[in-house]
């Protein structure tokens, strides 16, 4: 079959450019020097120009055209790698070349203008290229949209296929009305922290040294992976023998590299666990941003803040940081990582009141790309929806609109997989209690167990299942976000 070879070797091309570009994003995001942007973007721009052609050359549309019309013909996962592959034709067929070469470009300078104006405090300095990006993602709803699916709802499909908005309002309005009164209940007369613990300074260094002993229990591959610092943690691959993580270090806070490095060993464990014969399809990867997102916080909040897990690992957190910790006690420790209380900063929440943070940004998303307020607008919109959320107001740029590190990418649609794969996580996790003895995996420092199951249950399938399959196949019935409901206030209760 002609049309099937020349698919292949298209793709086998493709795949080398989109590595290649991949490695330039890694660097550019974790240790390239700041005077390198100028000329990475000139390189970035050629190799996007590259991709485009290949991609839109007509001899590929019209493979992937043929393909898609004979796909009885093709083994099950090639069927479902036309279908995305048809699907993203769209992209090729409607959005001019220029467009899209100058917006590879301008993503390839934004992450470190973000970086430097969070930095600085200062989001005027940004402003001006978000304007950019947030033109370019309207445009592009205007380029894509279709009869049932237009606005808003199409940057949402793109992460989570078949969520709109209209699902995400029935899933935010149950949590309001579940969780909004039980977190000021719960959040009204917090428990004093030990002071050791909420004041630190706690040594960079000797976080990395944890960060890095975590990396052996949660049995994260060396060989396939590393473990980097970045203003932002986040996970990167596209093969699952590359599969990188980042985290950060902050001196004042020794929860967050704790938890942002469990996080995002979630997430790349995902990548490393999908089945091989992946790495060279574009079938490789999470089968959505809420599935990918249900694993790094299954992993991070229902295991790694488990009494369980740190029963077995404190000990050595106390050694790594003795003397500091030597007289603070396990049930001091623990209070310290599940407390929760109405804070600014996302990464930073606990797990009862992160979901009104991803609301903050969903409402501040709709009315955005449908153009009811504009990028200049956001620091005080930001502010008002946060008080209207959370009671509380950020005084600085750096706490408030620029703490985030996707508007800069362009990930507009991306926030709200967040909150949904929280509930997706607390779904799986139920499911995975009722045949294995997850508590008894953790407690023997058998998080392998734990793998095993979520591989054989989600990881290996990749993009290979839907995410309605996925959820079927891990917990034998449809998405149910009281889970997520039942978990928080089970755990959070007085």
């Amino acid at each position: 079959m002609t049309q099937l070879k020349h698919y292949l070797e298209t793709r086998k091309k493709l795949k080398a450019y989109e590595y290649v570009m991949w490695l330039m994003s890694w660097d550019a995001e974790t240790e390239a020097p700041k005077k390198a942007l100028e000329y990475r973007s000139k390189q970035l721009e050629v190799m996007a120009g590259e991709v485009y052609s290949i991609q839109s050359d007509k001899q590929y549309v019209q493979a992937i055209e043929s393909l898609h019309e004979q796909l009885d013909t093709l083994d099950k996962d090639l069927q479902t790698e036309i279908k995305k592959e048809f699907r993203e034709l769209r992209f090729i067929k409607k959005v001019p070349k220029e467009a899209y070469i100058a917006y590879q470009v301008l993503l390839s300078k934004s992450v470190p203008l973000w970086a430097e104006a969070k930095h600085k405090n200062d989001f005027k300095l940004f402003a001006p290229t978000l304007k950019e990006i947030v033109e370019y993602q309207r445009n592009l709803v205007k380029y894509l949209e279709e009869e049932k699916l237009k606005g808003y709802d199409l940057l949402l499909d793109m992460y989570e296929e078949g969520f709109t908005h209209k699902e995400y309002d029935f899933f935010f309005d149950t949590l309001k009305k579940e969780l909004v009164d039980f977190v000021k209940e719960v959040t009204k007369d917090p428990k004093p922290l030990h002071p050791k613990l909420a004041n630190g300074p706690f040594d960079k260094d000797k976080q990395k040294v944890f960060s890095e002993y975590l990396l052996d229990v949660f049995f994260y591959d060396r060989e396939r992976g590393l473990l980097k610092t970045s203003e932002h943690p986040f996970t990167s691959g596209v093969t699952s023998v590359d599969t990188r993580i980042t985290t950060r270090y902050l001196e004042d806070n020794l929860a967050s590299s704790i938890f942002s490095t469990i996080h995002e060993m979630g997430h790349g464990l995902y990548e490393m666990q999908n089945d091989p014969k992946y790495d060279d399809t574009y079938l490789h990867g999470g089968t959505s941003l809420g599935i990918h997102e249900s694993q790094s916080r299954m992993y991070e909040n229902m295991i790694g803040r488990s009494k369980a897990f740190w029963q077995l690992h404190y000990k050595k957190l106390q050694e790594v940081f003795a003397p500091q910790l030597d007289d603070v006690k396990l049930d001091d420790f623990m209070d310290y990582m599940n407390h929760t209380a109405r804070t600014l900063i996302r990464v930073e929440a606990d797990e009862l009141t992160y979901a009104l943070h991803i609301m903050v940004r969903y409402d501040i998303e709709k009315r955005l790309i449908s153009g009811d307020i504009e990028v200049e607008d956001l620091p005080q919109i930001w502010n008002d929806t946060y008080e209207a959320y959370l009671g509380i107001r950020s005084s600085t740029d750096t706490e408030g609109v620029l703490q985030d590190i996707h508007w800069s990418g362009g990930s507009f649609g991306y926030f709200p997989t967040y909150a949904l794969g929280s509930a997706y996580g607390a779904q799986i996790y139920d499911a995975m209690a009722n045949e294995i003895d997850v508590e008894d995996a953790i407690s023997k420092n058998n998080i392998q167990a734990i793998n095993d199951w979520t591989k054989e249950h989600i990881h290996q399938y990749a993009q290979s299942k839907t995410p309605k399959e996925i959820m079927l196949i891990a917990t034998k019935k449809p998405f149910d976000p009281m889970h997520y409901v039942n978990y928080l206030k089970g755990k959070y209760a007085k």
